[in-house]
């Protein structure tokens, strides 16, 4: 099992921008793949962005997007414009295949809460 350690949430106003970031002790193939996912109370956990280690392919979105540091092993998710129904928890995953499916990620850390106020 991979340990992620996830760290950067907290609070921001509307507009605002917020960077997460995630760790993982080492890439093995069971991390080739990360992503983040977030869940606000009483929705479902819900795809943001993902990347994979070797081929660098990256799904994110206009206010969402991914960067690496391989020698931490470290992969940063950039939040801008951030908006009121940003408000959630945001998970870091790790998996062996790139995916937006929740299910193909074995390995997820504590989650970090990120608040946007208005």
């Amino acid at each position: 099992q991979v340990q992620l350690v996830e760290s950067g949430g907290g609070l921001v106003r509307a507009g605002g921008s917020l960077t997460l970031s995630c760790v993982a002790p080492e890439v093995t193939f069971s991390s080739r793949a990360m992503a983040w996912f977030r869940q606000a109370p009483g929705k479902e956990r819900e795809f943001v962005a993902a990347r994979a280690w070797s081929s660098k392919i990256t799904f994110d979105q206009a206010r969402f997007s991914l960067s690496e540091d391989n020698a931490k092993n470290t992969v940063y998710l950039q939040m801008n414009d951030l908006n009121v129904e940003d408000t959630a928890v945001y998970y870091c995953a790790a998996g062996p295949h790139l995916s937006r499916d929740p299910a193909q990620y074995p390995n997820w850390g504590q989650g970090t809460q990120v608040t946007v106020s208005s």
